[in-house]
């Protein structure tokens, strides 16, 4: 694997397509920019260098209209052609806003060809915002989740969370640059972190740890201060991040990778005040740690970190695993078989439930009454009983 690990970077629909445009600078020139719309005139005025254009006869050119399943299905139909797109590939990175037809359709079968031609898969996506309706939000709900099945680790920024960054006389376009710029964040944030060489080095082997076959919502913060507060200053950011979610993140992560970058005037102080705050924010998490030196960096303090957590799904079917003897549900009869090690041993689980000791009621003062007769059956007596039914 060459020392800085081949990296392809993907726009998916008008939004991830739109984003790439801020990712055509000289840093990252190394990167493959490559734009995947339905849409003929998005990648027309796009400025990456591969362009897939993906078609079939149900779109007539006129696009997904904003339906996922024909995103989906043109994604399929061409599945061979995105897989081609990823050979070579150490690291993709897909770039889209969930909710609409391309970028919701296409993402999950894009991370799905990238892992099968072997690259581990990030991707950065957008929630649209809860004024833009039920149906757009449930789209983007049932993307994320086939998303977070299909790629290694997905970045979700809710749009809603930028109000915390805004303010009331911001208006709609320089909102939506607000949201793209913490998306470019993201990528940046990773890119500098696989291609700066460190002191503390982050190998490409820390990244796959962290999220391969985890499958999750990973969280995800690049900050920067300058100073001689610097230090504080950063944690106070990554702290304030709306895609740390207030440092609920942290709490809830399990593995966090932390990578700091400065010049030459960069102190272990600052250093160590930086990982004792994280640190504490991230409980028991299990913490990767890099450093580097730059020299454009004098007088600034660079802090990207990622958060992972396992999937719940993960987590509940590795403690169903190891509970002793097995699970029981009591719902019926079956075999249960735990492994340890060697050795196995099978559990038989039997339904047992008694007979409810159920008796005929008096009625009371009212049983010189009249019956309730119906079709000649008494309806004063419970169904049950009439019908002859036990109870168990």
């Amino acid at each position: 694997m060459p020392a800085t690990p081949a990296v392809k970077i993907f726009g998916v629909g008008n939004a991830g397509v739109s984003l790439l445009t801020a990712l055509t600078v000289p840093e990252f020139a190394a990167a493959h920019l490559i734009a995947v719309n339905t849409e003929a005139a998005s990648l027309a005025a796009s400025a990456a260098p591969m362009k897939i254009q993906l078609e079939n006869k149900l779109l007539r050119g006129l696009g997904t209209g904003g339906d996922p399943d024909r995103g989906r299905a043109v994604a399929e139909e061409q599945f061979s052609t995105l897989k081609s797109a990823c050979d070579g590939a150490n690291i993709v990175f897909i770039l889209a806003g969930l909710g609409g037809g391309a970028g919701s359709g296409i993402s999950p079968v894009l991370a799905r060809a990238a892992r099968e031609a072997g690259a581990v898969v990030l991707a950065f996506v957008t929630i649209p915002f809860e004024c833009e309706g039920n149906r757009r939000e449930a789209q983007a709900q049932q993307s994320l989740e086939q998303l977070k099945a299909a790629a290694d680790g997905v970045i979700c920024l809710p749009s809603q969370k930028v109000f915390k960054l805004i303010d009331e006389n911001t208006s709609v376009c320089d909102t939506f640059r607000v949201i793209g710029g913490l998306l470019v964040e993201g990528v940046r944030g990773v890119w500098q972190l696989l291609a700066r060489p460190g002191l503390i080095q982050v190998h490409f082997a820390d990244v796959c740890a962290l999220v391969r076959d985890r499958h999750a919502e990973n969280g995800f913060a690049f900050v920067e201060a300058g100073g001689p507060g610097r230090a504080r200053e950063v944690v106070e950011k990554l702290l304030a991040h709306p895609l740390l979610d207030a440092g609920r993140v942290l709490a809830e992560s399990d593995a966090v990778l932390v990578s700091l970058t400065g010049g030459k005037d960069l102190t272990m102080a600052e250093v160590n005040r930086v990982m004792e705050q994280i640190k504490r924010q991230c409980g028991h998490a299990q913490i990767i740690m890099g450093a580097a030196i730059d020299a454009a960096f004098t007088n600034r303090l660079c802090v990207t970190v990622i958060a992972a957590k396992q999937n719940v799904a993960s987590k509940l079917a590795v403690t169903r695993t190891e509970t002793q003897g097995g699970i029981s549900t009591g719902l019926s009869q079956r075999d249960t078989t735990v492994t340890r090690g060697t050795r196995t041993r099978r559990a038989k689980e039997k339904l047992f439930q008694p007979q409810l000791p159920l008796a005929i009621v008096s009625k009371g003062r009212f049983d010189k009454s009249e019956p309730t007769l119906h079709n000649g059956e008494d309806l004063d007596i419970p169904t049950f009983l009439r019908r002859g039914v036990p109870l168990n």
